[in-house]
């Protein structure tokens, strides 16, 4: 497997460490890796929606912790992204219920409509299609998460529509 270096500004804002705070707060002083997670959402979308090796060594920086246990977790959770990544991420489930009902095919549609192959960001950066693993919503089969929010019941005509309002800035990513 190639492995590409991606460079990334860190850019820690007294915002964003007082939100780390927050979180670290949380939890025991001796106990602060269990903050990782939440803190490593917060970073990431201050940062383009992925961590670079030097973001992620930042984290474990400012956690007290050793840098493998932050890339551990970020190699193990499909919601950390370890490279720049397209805007609109469509993250078909893949498991039985959704593929029982046709995900595979509207992946496929998807890519082709978008000129990608599966895990490929679109050339404008705007799009990119991952298959995940179950998301927890199998009677709404098939389904896809774009953000936070899922988009449930799909057809072709439904990916159509989603593609067209994210090119026309319709799309909520995140509800905060």
């Amino acid at each position: 497997m190639e492995h590409t270096h991606f460079e990334q500004e860190i850019n820690i804002t007294e915002s964003l460490m007082n939100r780390i705070n927050e979180l670290i707060g949380h939890y025991p002083d001796d106990k602060r890796k269990s903050a990782l997670l939440p803190v490593l959402h917060e970073v990431q979308d201050a940062h383009d929606n992925w961590l670079s090796i030097e973001l992620q060594d930042k984290v474990a920086e400012i956690l007290h912790i050793k840098p493998i246990e932050v890339y551990e977790v970020v190699s193990f959770y499909t919601m950390y992204n370890r490279r720049p990544i397209g805007k609109f991420m469509f993250e078909f489930c893949q498991t039985s219920p959704c593929c029982l009902n046709g995900v595979e095919n509207l992946m496929e549609y998807t890519c082709n409509k978008l000129g990608v192959k599966v895990g490929e960001p679109t050339p404008d950066g705007l799009f990119e299609v991952r298959g995940v693993e179950c998301l927890g919503a199998c009677g709404y089969a098939p389904m896809m998460q774009l953000g936070d929010f899922y988009q449930e019941h799909l057809t072709e005509a439904k990916i159509d529509q989603l593609v067209a309002d994210c090119k026309d800035g319709k799309v909520i990513l995140h509800d905060k």
